[in-house]
């Protein structure tokens, strides 16, 4: 896995959460918030969304020496209130990529559980390619949700990603 392809992944990571967000917005605020099923990590897409923002957070602050203590993202009262916080994160998180070196794939990050409980060693490239899959299986939810609430959204995967970035 080199640094490259690592880049590339998180570009590919943002396009996805912001054509998913893009399409969820345009739903307004009451579907974003209502309530589509116990089944799902969230019930709502509103929720679904803050626990992307949260688990991009947490993972950065690993990443760079702090082991949070809470998982953000139950706070926002909309769906619109998560872009500004959800913008300073990525363009943090996009630097952070950005700055790394082919050596720092292989940094060992320590980190303890949000509880504190328990401690974590594991080496920085297999938790960087974490946050983007992790978001992945989070954006089927989402998608699911907006389908049962307004119609299948358009496509997030990686190869629509690259056919639209290459003009395919």
């Amino acid at each position: 896995m080199g640094v490259g392809t690592i880049r590339g992944l998180y570009d590919y990571h943002r396009w996805a959460n912001r054509r998913l967000f893009d399409v969820a917005t345009a739903l307004g605020e009451d579907l974003a918030s209502h309530e589509v099923g116990k089944q799902f990590s969230f019930p709502t897409i509103k929720r679904m969304f803050g626990h992307l923002y949260g688990a991009d957070w947490v993972w950065l602050s690993r990443w760079k020496g702090v082991s949070p203590t809470r998982l953000p993202g139950a706070e926002f009262p909309t769906l619109a209130s998560i872009l500004a916080p959800w913008d300073d994160l990525e363009r943090e998180q996009q630097a952070f990529v950005e700055a790394l070196g082919a050596a720092d794939l292989d940094r060992v990050i320590e980190y303890k559980n949000t509880e504190g409980t328990r401690s974590f060693r594991l080496t920085l490239w297999p938790l960087l390619q974490h946050v983007p899959n992790h978001a992945t299986h989070h954006r089927s939810e989402i998608a699911t949700m907006i389908t049962m609430l307004s119609g299948s959204p358009p496509d997030t995967g990686l190869n629509t990603y690259l056919l639209m970035k290459t003009g395919a």
